[in-house]
C-alpha cells in the first residue's frame, strides 16, 4: 500500500525561497496571508490530508462509485463523504475565495500546496471540490449579482457543489457541434434539454444540491461556437430568492467504467426541460466557459504533480530498502547479503528523473499561481498586463507538461518496484492508472499544444513568451558575475535564444503552409516546458544558496539540477530536430497508405 507525507519543506522553499511569496503576497494586499498564517495553512492541510485523505485512496479504487439504475442516484466509497464533511467544516472549501462571497480571501498561491497534497492524497477524492472551484470562478467573475447571492455563496461554503458541463457523445473538443437547447419559459429562466457526457462530479452523496453549470444554444443562436451560452442548472430547482423547491429535470443516466479515478462519478448527465438560469449575455457562454477551462487545467497539471511526489516518496523509499544485487563499483553494504537497489544507476536515474521534474514542476506550476494573484490584485496596470499574458502563455504548459511527466514519474515509480509495482498490494499500479487521465480531460496534450502554438505564439503574436525570455535574461544578467551559477546561466541563456529562433522559424514556415503549426505544436509544447524548467532550476539553485536551509538541502538542489541540465533538458535537441523536419514528415502520406 503506497503512503503519502506532504512535502512541507520543499512546498516552503519553493513559496518563500524561490518565488518569494511572502512579500508578494504583502505587496498584493493579502493582509490575513503572514508567514505565520499560510504556515499554518500548510501544516493543517498537511494533517488533513496524510491522516484523512490519503488512506482513503485504496479503498475509493477498490470500490468505486455505485450507480442505482433505478434511482439515478449516486453512492460514493465509503468514507468519502464524512472526509468531505470534515473538509468542509475546516474551512477548506472556500479558502481561496472572496471574503464578501464567504471565503477568506487567500491567495491562489497559499491554496495551490493544499491542491497539491489533496491530488496526492487521493486524486480521485479530489475531483469533486475541483469541479466546485471551477464553477466558483465561473460566477465569480460572469454572474448576476442574485446568482452570486444564491449560488456562489452556498459553492463557496462548500454547502453545494458545482460542475461543468460542456463534453456531448457527438462533441468534445468542437463545442461548436453541440446540440442541447435552451428555451426561455415566462419567469426569466430557461428550460434545457439536451445530454452531457463525461461530467465529473454530476451526482454523488456528498451535499444535497448540485450546480451544473451547462453550455447549451438558444432557439435563435448563431451556428457554430458563436451561437453558445452558459447557464447554471441545480440538481433542485432555485428561485431568484434563494428559496429550494422541487427536483429539476436533471438525472444521472449512466457512470462511466474507467481504466483509473474509480472514486470519482464520471457521469451521463440527461437534462429534460430542466430549469436553467442564463450567466452572463446571450451566445457569450464560451467566455465564462474558459474561465472555468483555464482555471481547471491549472488545477489538472497540479494533479499531474501531486501524483508524481506520491509516486517518487514511494519508490525512493523503496529503492532503500529493497536489497538486490552488488554495486557495480563494489559492496556499498558488505554485511547485507546484497546492496539496496539505490546504488544501481538505473535505478537512480529513475528516481532523479522523478525528483528533478517534480521539484522543478512544483515551481512551475506554483509560479503561474502567482501570476493568478497578480493578475487580480496588482496595482499597476502594466504588471497585471504582462501577469496576464504570461499566465496564458504558461498555462497549456503547466497543464500538459506537469500531467505528462506525472505518467513519466508514476511509470518510472512503478518500474522501481520491478514486478511488486504491477500488482496491488505497494498502490503504485493504482497511481499509474489514476495519472493516465490528467493528460486527457480538461483538453488534451494535442489540444494544449495547440493553444500554445497556435493561439498563444501565432495569434497573440508570443506576447507571454516575450515576458518568459525577459525573465530569463533578467535572471542570467544578475548571475554574471557569479561563478558558482556559470554552469547553469550559460546553457540556460543558450537555450533562451534557440526558443526564440525557433518560434520565428515556424512562424515563416507557416505563412507557406499552415500545417506547420500543428506540426511543430507538440514538440514546441515540450520544448518549452524543458526551457521553463531549466529556469526553475537555475533560480532553485540561486535561491538556495542564500537560504538558510541546510548544507545538505543546498547540495541537494544543486546535485539534481545538474542531474537536470545534463540528462533532461538534451530531449530538447530531439524536439528541435521534429520541429525541423517540417509538417511533410506528417501530412504527405495519402491516408490509404496507413492501411487498415
Amino acid at each position: 500500500m503506497s503512503t503519502y507525507k506532504a512535502p512541507l519543506a520543499d512546498i516552503r522553499f519553493a513559496l518563500y525561497d524561490v518565488l518569494g511569496a511572502e512579500a508578494l503576497f504583502a505587496r498584493l494586499g493579502f493582509a490575513d496571508a503572514s508567514r505565520d498564517i499560510v504556515d499554518a495553512v500548510l501544516d493543517e492541510g498537511a494533517r488533513f490530508n496524510e491522516t484523512v485523505l490519503a488512506p482513503l485512496n485504496r479503498i475509493g479504487d477498490e470500490v468505486g462509485c455505485v450507480y442505482d439504475k433505478t434511482s439515478g442516484d449516486v453512492t460514493t466509497p465509503p468514507g468519502f463523504k464524512q472526509a468531505y464533511a470534515q473538509y468542509v467544516d475546516g474551512g477548506w472549501a472556500g479558502l481561496t475565495s472572496p471574503i464578501e462571497f464567504g471565503g477568506q480571501g487567500m491567495p491562489h498561491a497559499a491554496g495551490v500546496p493544499l491542491k497539491e497534497m489533496i491530488d496526492a492524497a487521493n486524486l480521485a477524492w479530489g475531483n469533486f471540490p475541483l469541479l466546485s472551484h471551477g464553477a466558483t470562478e465561473a460566477l465569480l467573475h460572469h454572474g448576476e449579482a442574485w446568482q452570486q447571492e444564491v449560488f456562489l455563496k452556498a459553492l463557496v461554503d462548500g454547502r453545494w457543489t458545482g460542475t461543468m458541463c460542456l463534453t456531448e457523445p457527438h462533441c468534445g473538443t468542437d463545442l461548436g457541434l453541440l446540440k442541447t437547447r435552451a428555451t426561455p419559459n415566462a419567469d426569466g429562466s430557461h428550460a434545457v434539454n439536451g445530454t452531457k457526457i463525461f461530467i465529473t462530479a454530476g451526482e454523488h452523496d456528498f451535499t444535497d444540491n448540485i450546480v451544473h453549470l451547462v453550455l447549451a444554444r438558444l432557439p435563435d443562436a448563431p451556428a457554430g461556437s458563436k451561437g453558445i451560452s452558459l447557464f447554471i442548472v441545480p440538481k433542485f430547482k432555485v428561485g431568484k430568492d434563494g428559496v429550494v423547491g422541487e427536483r429539476n429535470g436533471v438525472r444521472c443516466g449512466a457512470i462511466e467504467h474507467k481504466m483509473g479515478i474509480h472514486g470519482s462519478a464520471t457521469c451521463v448527465i440527461n437534462f429534460d426541460d430542466a430549469q436553467g438560469w442564463l450567466i452572463g449575455e446571450p451566445n457569450k457562454g464560451l467566455a465564462a466557459m474558459f474561465t472555468m477551462m483555464n482555471t481547471a487545467r491549472l488545477a489538472v497539471g497540479l494533479q499531474g504533480l501531486g501524483l508524481a511526489d506520491r509516486a517518487y516518496q514511494n519508490a525512493l523509499r523503496y529503492a532503500r530498502e529493497r536489497l538486490q544485487g552488488r554495486s557495480l563499483s563494489g559492496p556499498k553494504q558488505p554485511d547485507k547479503p546484497a546492496d539496496p537497489i539505490i546504488v544501481h544507476p538505473d535505478v537512480r536515474r529513475m528516481l532523479l528523473t522523478q525528483k528533478a521534474l517534480t521539484e522543478g514542476g512544483r515551481l512551475l506550476g506554483y509560479h503561474a499561481a502567482t501570476l493568478v494573484d497578480v493578475v487580480g490584485h496588482g496595482a499597476d496596470e502594466q504588471e497585471r498586463q504582462q501577469a496576464d499574458a504570461l499566465l496564458g502563455f504558461v498555462t497549456p504548459i503547466v497543464k500538459a507538461c506537469l500531467t505528462e511527466w506525472g505518467v513519466e514519474c508514476t511509470y518510472h515509480a512503478l518500474q522501481c518496484f520491478g514486478g511488486h509495482g504491477y500488482i496491488a498490494e505497494h498502490g503504485m499500479e493504482q497511481l499509474a492508472r489514476d495519472a493516465r487521465i490528467t493528460t486527457l480531460y480538461e483538453g488534451t496534450t494535442g489540444i494544449q499544444a495547440l493553444d500554445l502554438m497556435g493561439r498563444k505564439v501565432m495569434q497573440l503574436q508570443g506576447a507571454g513568451l516575450r515576458v518568459f525570455l525577459g525573465m530569463i535574461e533578467a535572471f542570467c544578467k544578475e548571475q554574471e558575475g557569479n561563478e558558482a551559477l556559470h554552469e547553469f546561466v550559460a546553457p540556460l541563456r543558450a537555450k533562451a535564444g534557440e526558443w526564440q529562433q525557433l518560434t520565428i522559424s515556424i512562424g515563416q514556415r507557416a505563412v507557406a503552409n499552415a500545417d506547420e503549426v500543428g506540426a511543430a505544436a507538440y514538440d514546441y509544447l515540450f520544448y518549452s516546458g524543458y526551457v521553463a524548467l531549466a529556469y526553475w532550476w537555475a533560480r532553485s539553485v540561486a535561491a538556495a544558496e542564500t537560504s538558510s536551509q541546510s548544507d545538505a538541502f543546498k547540495a541537494a538542489k544543486r546535485e539534481t539540477a545538474r542531474f537536470y541540465f545534463a540528462r533532461i533538458l538534451p530531449r530538447t535537441q530531439a524536439h528541435a530536430a521534429a520541429i525541423g523536419s517540417g509538417a511533410a514528415s506528417l501530412m504527405s502520406m495519402d491516408v490509404t497508405h496507413f492501411g487498415g
